[in-house]
């Protein structure tokens, strides 16, 4: 059973573990430039911080994917524009549950969160065009392909072809109800 939630306090080490135990071969497909990466206890800072931040004034917010009352992987925004757009990244921490379509069926809960909660008109995703499970993911959703272009899409990021999916309230409104 699939469920969602907000990320709490006690999901911090969760993250922490996803980013600073993976391989560098696994953080290279999502195009991250493990050079660029923050340390360990600033990583688990920049969490807390946002947490006790009002959520209109947050550069990102997160939830976290469950399965079976387990957590399982993450999305989130960042950097987030209140009342505008976001751009949102998706991660599935637990080598278990990838290729398994549950990252559909998992963003669909989310959506609602992201365009009510942070009063979006627009969300945005531009994954490493190399890495094909996000691209495949938010074309199952219904994000349209704007463009497919290169730049450095994150602070933690090396210079990379990618996929800019876009998906409007409206649309998601038509789509989802």
């Amino acid at each position: 059973m699939l469920s969602i939630r907000e990320l709490q306090t006690e999901d911090i080490p969760l993250l922490a573990a996803y980013w600073f135990t993976a391989g560098p071969e696994f953080l290279q497909g999502m195009g991250v430039d493990v050079k660029k990466m923050p340390d360990k206890a600033g990583f688990v800072r920049m969490l807390q911080e946002q947490m006790e931040t009002p959520l209109a004034q947050r550069r990102s917010f997160a939830l976290i994917w469950l399965a079976d009352k387990q957590p399982i992987g993450h999305t989130n925004t960042n950097p987030t524009f209140f009342g505008d757009y976001a751009h949102i990244h998706l991660h599935i921490w637990d080598a278990r549950f990838r290729r398994k379509g549950l990252g559909v069926e998992l963003v669909k809960m989310a959506l609602p969160h992201f365009f009510e909660k942070l009063q979006l008109k627009m969300l945005v995703c531009e994954p490493y065009a190399l890495n094909p499970a996000p691209n495949k993911t938010l074309e199952k959703l219904g994000f349209e392909l704007e463009k497919e272009y290169i730049t450095t899409p994150g602070s933690i990021n090396f210079e990379q072809p990618v996929k800019r999916w876009v998906l409007t309230r409206e649309r998601y409104r038509q789509m989802y109800g």
